[in-house]
């Protein structure tokens, strides 16, 4: 790094951290290679704080569940080829999930691309499906301003995943550029904003309501925007539905809460979808898991407010679609929502009727087995509600899902639009790193707990203090129930062996412990909550158990 004229001249790859650091970047997960190690040689004097992932997938998947979990975009860093393709099914899970995250990845040098060159990949064609956006650096001197650009996108808007390609030529080179004050971009304006008539129209709806709902997605939690979500709901007594990713909008302890909806949701909460004569939903993308829940009358019944405007009326035909921020909207038509209460229909909505009974929730459980519930009950007891749960996908999910006691929002994590096994365990390692005032929980499957096991080591080798809850039942729960209830139980290829989770723990350096007498369960929780290092508890399950 020299001075000439004035101006400070270095290579790409330090232009490129010193991008970061400008960017406000804390932490960065990574795994090294080629044609990013430039690169990682400046990250080794680099401000900010490098995680070493033990596989890409994984690394993004920190990277996901730090972004989550704080509100902020996460960081991952590549190489090349193999190191590039490792990540696909992370950005997807992060994109099609609106979480804002930047990908670096290094390229070989400018004039080797499109020659089959040594772990050559086509990052920008392979990433575009997976992204909100992605570049291909062309100069050393494009980088300060790509870096810019990249958090910018990634943040604005409805938040997603950017993509950087750097050829390794372009990391050596040296430049002078500077890391640009402000951001403007002559192509994106994301920002969008109700009109005043549009604003009017929602306040009559909702003043003229009987049986009025908000549904809230994961926009209302990009947006920042649950206080104003509770805040209406109390002023105009209206009760609250969640999806999957909206959980944590409001508490679940809230008079008005009626849980999660969807397919897989709270019966009480899907009645009241479909008996409402106006569903107000708010940052929700109506994919095939929530729109099932709404029956097609209802659909002239929804207002729809996103920040995306591709979003309105792409699955559902609503009545009224309004593209704007949703903490902006809020803010605006608060002062047009006259106080009100519905106690019949808000008492309505929370009779639950006779739902059968559930496996999940038995207080006898088999010989051998514990129950779904009482896991979720344990942990939420020990962590006296200072806990971010992190869910892998499958029956555990949804048991999480259902049962824990929702307080906050950012503060359960989970997979939902690409529902990526492996998810579970990396993600709860970027949200302890994020998170160190709370105590992180991991709940996996012993399906997925296989697929990003090699994580593990990441949380013994940082002394994270994260309880990874693994549901052992030996079989892939969700996939064998689908099976049992729409394929006469054809099982086929849903049993598998799993190791010995406890030894596979030790192995990597963390604490293992098996609990197959729910009389054991609390007394292994608490002491698991209470460890400041990680812990492994495989809890036994009864493969017939359904969610």
């Amino acid at each position: 790094m020299w001075r000439y004229g004035g101006a400070v001249v270095r290579c790409g790859a330090k232009a490129l951290v010193e991008g970061l650091e400008r960017a406000g970047v804390e932490v960065v997960f990574g795994y090294p290679g080629g044609n990013v190690i430039d690169i990682f040689d400046c990250v080794r004097t680099a401000k900010f704080r490098f995680v070493l992932g033990r596989h890409e997938q994984g690394c993004v998947h920190m990277a996901d569940g730090y972004a989550r979990s704080l509100g902020r975009p996460g960081v991952a860093l590549v190489t090349s080829g193999p190191g590039l393709t490792n990540t696909i099914t992370g950005l997807g899970a992060a994109n099609m999930d609106g979480v804002p995250l930047v990908l670096v990845c290094g390229q070989v040098p400018l004039d080797e691309m499109g020659t089959d060159a040594f772990q050559e990949a086509d990052t920008t064609g392979l990433t575009r499906a997976v992204s909100k956006h992605n570049f291909l650096v062309k100069s050393a001197d494009e980088i300060p301003e790509t870096i810019a650009q990249a958090f910018y996108i990634a943040t604005h808007g409805k938040p997603g995943v950017v993509v950087i390609d750097v050829p390794r030529d372009c990391q050596r080179a040296q430049t002078a550029a500077k890391y640009p004050a402000r951001v403007s971009l002559r192509a994106y304006h994301p920002e969008r904003f109700a009109s005043s008539a549009q604003v009017n129209r929602l306040a009559r709806l909702v003043n003229a309501a009987r049986r009025p709902i908000i549904y809230a997605g994961g926009g209302v939690i990009a947006a920042e925007a649950s206080a104003d979500v509770v805040a209406l709901a109390h002023k105009a007594g209206i009760p609250v539905v969640t999806t999957m990713m909206g959980i944590g909008a409001i508490d679940s302890d809230d008079p008005l809460s009626l849980g999660m909806g969807g397919i897989h949701g709270e019966p009480a909460a899907c009645r009241a979808l479909a008996d409402a004569d106006l569903v107000l939903a708010l940052g929700v993308r109506f994919n095939d898991r929530t729109a099932a829940a709404l029956p097609r009358r209802q659909w002239a019944r929804i207002v729809h407010v996103d920040c995306d405007a591709s979003a309105i009326n792409r699955n559902v035909q609503v009545g009224f679609g309004i593209v704007a921020d949703v903490k902006d909207l809020l803010a605006t038509v608060d002062s047009r929502i006259r106080p009100a209460s519905h106690d019949e229909w808000v008492t309505r909505c929370r009779q639950t009727g006779d739902e059968g009974d559930c496996d999940a929730c038995a207080t006898s459980p088999k010989r051998g087995y514990v129950v779904p519930k009482a896991v979720v009950d344990s942990v939420c007891r020990a962590a006296k509600g200072s806990l971010v749960a992190v869910t892998d996908v499958g029956q555990h999910q949804l048991w999480a899902a259902r049962y824990l006691r929702h307080v906050r929002p950012r503060c359960f994590v989970s997979s939902g639009g690409m529902g990526a096994m492996g998810f579970g365990i990396p993600a709860a390692i970027g949200a302890a790193i994020a998170r160190p005032d709370m105590k992180v929980v991991a709940f996996v499957g012993d399906g997925g707990a296989q697929m990003t096991a090699e994580e593990l080591v990441v949380a013994a080798e940082l002394g994270l203090p994260v309880v990874f809850v693994v549901f052992a039942n030996g079989t892939l729960g969700l996939v064998r129930q689908m099976q049992k209830a729409d394929f006469g139980s054809r099982f086929f290829a849903t049993t598998m062996r799993s190791p010995d989770f406890v030894k596979l723990a030790g192995a990597y350096g963390v604490r293992g412990v098996r609990v197959s007498d729910q009389a054991r369960l609390d007394a292994a929780v608490a002491k698991a909550i209470r460890t400041r290092a990680p812990v492994l508890l495989e809890v036994c399950i009864d493969p017939e158990t359904l969610a």
